[in-house]
């Protein structure tokens, strides 16, 4: 039976403008579907590369089309299932990330995008975490394996992400290292793991990694700022180490030359989470980690932003205006 339901739609790409809040129809579940109800929906830093088609869409979802529904992660139950679903019923606490079409009331889903949720993890907490975790996960563990005598350094560390990134280190026994572009962030981020906080719009943050390393610069820089950071992040590197690059807020790395990296042995790598996620078995695995990893209190997921979903223009303003600590949330 067709429903309709509130959703947030863009017809063309741009600023927060595009964004329309309308009255959407969805069909029944097609086979290997199911029709979920959000409780709770993530923001994250991609949707708006999408809506300002920094991003290419088909790169993500192949079949969409304009005008299509935003957002990459929620949380909530599952209201009706299709033909063919075995894994799920009716009823079922359920979350997912890097589906396309998550800012809306409802969303017809296919089932192995699926992942269960605990019990214990609330679905609001499950929608600011799930993207930004496992996220953090293959960092921590897959592009660089962080051990407790590492240093680490975190770009954007007040944000969601980095928030993650912080105590899972601090967690392993890193050195931590965050930067900031304010003092009430650097107070933030020291809450979270930070051993030292660096406040860009006040210090010289390759000055001060060498100050703080005694000159021998970090293991691991984890960068989802691109543009304005690639470069001193790369003049900030210990031998064999790495940069890697998870996000772009500021813009599009430039091209640069490599054999800078050759007398440290250092590395560069790229990471995207669609990567990690398309097999359900390692996506279930890595988000029962990290969920478990929440529970027991060790990752801390701070929801300091809540939106409703016909105040979208809103959270994508203050999200890109870095006028956000820790994660932002939804509500349909």
């Amino acid at each position: 039976m067709e429903i309709i339901g509130k959703a947030v739609r863009i017809y063309e790409t741009g600023g927060p403008k595009v964004l329309k809040y309308e009255d959407v129809s969805f069909d029944r579940p097609k086979k290997g579907q199911v029709r979920l109800k959000h409780h709770a929906i993530g923001l994250n830093f991609i949707d708006i590369n999408m809506r300002n088609g920094a991003y290419n869409l088909k790169a993500f979802s192949p079949d969409a089309q304009a005008p299509y529904i935003l957002g990459m992660e929620g949380s909530g139950e599952i209201e009706s299932i299709g033909e063919d679903v075995v894994d799920f019923k009716v009823g079922d606490r359920v979350t997912h990330c890097m589906n396309l079409g998550a800012y809306s009331e409802i969303m017809n889903i296919p089932a192995n995008r699926l992942i269960h949720l605990p019990s214990v993890i609330s679905f609001e907490v499950a929608a600011a975490s799930t993207l930004q975790g496992l996220t953090a996960h293959y960092l921590v563990n897959e592009l660089w394996q962080v051990k407790k005598e590492h240093t680490v350094l975190i770009q954007s560390a007040a944000g969601g992400v980095g928030l993650l990134l912080c105590q899972w280190a601090k967690h392993i026994g890193a050195n931590v290292i965050g930067v900031v572009s304010t003092e009430e962030k650097a107070f933030y981020v020291k809450k979270y793991g930070c051993d030292h906080a660096i406040i860009s719009t006040k210090e010289n943050f390759v000055k001060k990694i060498k100050e703080i390393t005694d000159g021998n610069g970090v293991n691991v820089i984890y960068d989802a700022v691109g543009k304005d950071t690639f470069s001193d992040g790369v003049a900030c590197l210990a031998p064999r180490g790495r940069l890697v690059s998870y996000g772009v807020s500021s813009g599009p790395i430039e091209p640069f030359n490599i054999n800078l990296l050759r007398p440290l042995s250092a590395s560069v790598a790229c990471g995207g989470l669609l990567t990690f996620t398309k097999d359900s078995s390692e996506r279930s695995k890595n988000a029962s980690e990290l969920f478990k990893l929440i529970a027991e209190g060790n990752l801390k997921v701070e929801i300091n932003q809540r939106y409703h979903l016909n105040e979208v223009d809103k959270a994508h303003t203050e999200l890109s205006g870095r006028m956000t600590t820790g994660s932002s949330i939804i509500l349909p």
